[in-house]
């Protein structure tokens, strides 16, 4: 048995020596340099394939990303442009109440469909700009006419034509206001 090991210890290290000799071989022929070449420019395709799949995965990012951003955009352009024509009825429900409560008519059936609505704003987020007392801003209001007043401050909103609206922060209808000026 003893002699069974040192016949394949002698065996193996037979082929051992016998690879490192083809490996001498071939490095002296040349071959393996070519093949430590081939190796070095699969590498650098690899690296430079690597690196392609980086940029289109960064690519697909953010273009994802910004198609998100246009969407949800998008979405709130809509809604802003439905809520600004449910608000030009609600307007009109408003003054149809007023013209009826001049002429002592029962508004009961009106004060319950304007509420509907005012909770409809209110969960789309719609709020009226607060104008009258305020000082112009052009990003929220619009003058449709000056009056000289001495006792308000330069650019005082003394009186509001028409509502206006905003939504979170976009203003989907400015305030039209009558403004102050001093003499």
């Amino acid at each position: 048995m003893v002699e069974e090991n040192n016949v394949e210890n002698e065996t193996n290290s037979d082929v051992d020596l016998s690879i490192e000799d083809e490996v001498e071989n071939q490095v002296e022929t040349g071959f393996a340099k070519n093949l430590f070449q081939v190796i070095d420019d699969y590498k650098q395709k690899f690296s430079i394939c690597e690196d392609k799949l980086q940029r289109a995965l960064a690519d697909y990012q953010n273009l994802e990303r910004r198609s998100q951003t246009e969407i949800s955009q998008r979405v709130i352009d809509k809604t802003n442009h439905l809520m600004l024509n449910f608000i030009g009825i609600y307007e009109d429900f408003i003054r149809a109440k007023i013209a009826l409560s001049q002429n002592d008519t029962n508004t009961e059936g009106l004060d319950g469909i304007m509420k509907n609505m005012e909770i409809i704003l209110s969960e789309n987020n719609i709020k009226p700009i607060d104008a009258i007392g305020e000082i112009f801003d052009p990003n929220l209001h619009e003058a449709v006419s000056i009056v000289e007043d001495d006792s308000l401050d330069e650019g005082t909103i003394t009186k509001e034509v028409a509502k206006g609206y905003i939504s979170s922060q976009d203003v989907i209808r400015p305030s039209k206001v009558i403004v102050s000026k001093k003499k």
